[in-house]
């Protein structure tokens, strides 16, 4: 697919203050699971909901953190589109996130700068929630073009300071 097919967020396109679009997700035993063997993580408790509920006391079987990790990247990325580049996240899990819930994604840009080998970055805040309760909150930076001739991805070495 060429760039023109996608819509091209610039680090000039990003203002602090400005909040993400929201994204709401209904988790099913299907997410969790699945999201568990893609990490390999093949601890019970994202996956047997007996042992969930009765070896570790939780209502059911949960989302594992790379799991979460990931849908933290993809709040992140269908924000910037296919040239935002994560260069560091760090997250603290407040709470579990079972099937039956729906996890709604919110986060706001707290920075924006450009750095001296000419990266853009913008900061973010980002959390998840669950009825109106906090599950995870997360801080991010991510790289995002400063211009149509710039990629990101096409850092390396020390062009590339995440």
């Amino acid at each position: 697919m060429s760039a023109s097919t996608f819509t091209l967020r610039r680090i000039d396109d990003v203002a602090e203050g400005e909040e993400l679009p929201a994204l709401h997700y209904p988790v099913t035993a299907t997410t969790v699971v699945l999201g568990a063997l893609a990490a390999r993580d093949w601890r019970p408790m994202h996956h047997d909901r007996d042992f969930a509920v009765h070896r570790n006391g939780t209502r059911d079987i949960f989302l594992n953190t790379p799991n979460l990790a990931h849908w933290f990247e993809r709040f992140v990325t269908d924000w910037t589109g296919p040239y935002g580049r994560l260069g560091r996240m760090q997250f603290r899990m407040l709470g579990s996130i079972f099937p039956r819930d729906t996890m709604v994604f919110e986060g706001r840009v707290t920075g924006v700068s450009t750095d001296d080998t000419g990266c853009g970055w913008a900061e973010l805040e980002v959390a998840v929630s669950v009825d109106g309760e906090r599950k995870t909150t997360c801080r991010a930076r991510v790289a995002l073009p400063t211009g149509d001739d710039d990629n990101p991805w096409d850092r390396t070495g020390e062009r590339w300071r995440p």
